[in-house]
């Protein structure tokens, strides 16, 4: 049996959270711009942790989930722009802000667990 990776479930289900949160914000808002932004950021949290799965070396790896967390940053910018400008309620502000949060927290740890290995 195989072992659940947290970072791979919890980045992936970000990553379909989203998803849904553009196509709201398309569909609902009629938000164009900054749609695209925070569905290329974070998207790309998820990409990466699972690249890094096939990484060359461990700075490779160290590189690519640095890389994630960067992303899962950018994402946590425009969740709050979002709602300080009016597309996202306090309560959908407040779910996303946990998650993207929490996946910061967990890249940073990851990140940091493998320096001080190295």
């Amino acid at each position: 049996m195989q072992k659940k990776n947290v970072i791979h479930s919890k980045s992936y289900a970000f990553a379909v959270r989203i998803v849904k949160l553009g196509q709201y914000l398309v569909s609902e808002k009629k938000e164009f711009v900054l749609s695209k932004q925070v569905l290329r950021s974070g998207t790309a949290v998820g990409a990466l942790v699972k690249e890094s799965e096939f990484a060359q070396s461990s700075s490779d790896f160290i590189h690519k989930l640095s890389i994630a967390a960067k992303e899962a940053n950018e994402t946590h910018y425009w969740i709050c722009l979002l709602k300080d400008t009016g597309y996202l309620t306090e309560q959908m502000h407040q779910s996303l802000e946990k998650d993207s949060v929490e996946l910061i927290k967990l890249l940073t740890s990851i990140i940091n667990t493998m320096k001080n290995k190295s």
